[in-house]
């Protein structure tokens, strides 16, 4: 369990987590229940999700679970931070989904003093990193990799498999496009759609 820093002990740097893992794994549950934890403690927060992420919702975050929070829309990770001047506390979902800029826009608010949790996919549907996750965990001085089910096995699932005939890189979807594996069926699964 991850226990927060308050902000009254920082020394005036700030610092990074990235919360990682496959589809169905509570990536954004966790992100959501550590920015209400910091709004409870009367921190300024915002957050913040790509633009073309709007499968649940265009402004809000929301979870598979359906708990929510309203979130900023942004196309390009540079505007993040002059919109979290006023801010302490910065999320940001759906990381994989922006481009390597991302890195260093978390890097300048985290020296900026501010807390940046960060939230995403760390291997697309192929089991390669994905996006600027790589380098958000290289940076990050707090990582937490959840799990999910695996959805045939029913043992811990770290893969997110596409259930779908699609090879572009980016496509959204939940249940009906996805399902979580574990590394045995994800393998299996792989090897059954090449023959």
């Amino acid at each position: 369990m991850f226990l927060e820093r308050s902000m009254s002990q920082a020394d005036g740097i700030g610092w990074i987590e990235v919360i990682c893992g496959s589809m169905f794994s509570g990536k954004t549950e966790e992100l959501l229940r550590r920015v209400k934890r910091a709004k409870i403690a009367k921190q300024k927060i915002k957050i913040f999700k790509p633009k073309k992420d709007v499968r649940y919702d265009k402004k809000k975050v929301i979870s598979h679970d359906q708990n929510s929070i309203k979130s900023k829309p942004v196309s390009n990770p540079r505007k993040i931070i002059k919109l979290s001047e006023k801010f302490e506390v910065i999320g940001i979902d759906e990381a994989q989904f922006f481009d390597d800029s991302l890195v260093d826009v978390c890097n300048e608010l985290a020296n900026l003093g501010k807390r940046v949790i960060v939230s995403g996919l760390d291997m697309d549907f192929k089991g390669k990193p994905f996006g600027p996750m790589p380098n958000l965990l290289a940076i990050a001085e707090y990582v937490t990799k959840v799990h999910a089910v695996c959805s045939k096995s029913g043992k811990m699932a770290s893969y997110t498999h596409r259930i779908v005939d699609s090879d572009d890189l980016i496509l959204l979807g939940d249940t009906k496009k996805y399902q979580a594996l574990s590394r045995k069926e994800f393998i299996k699964s792989n090897t059954t759609k090449k023959t």
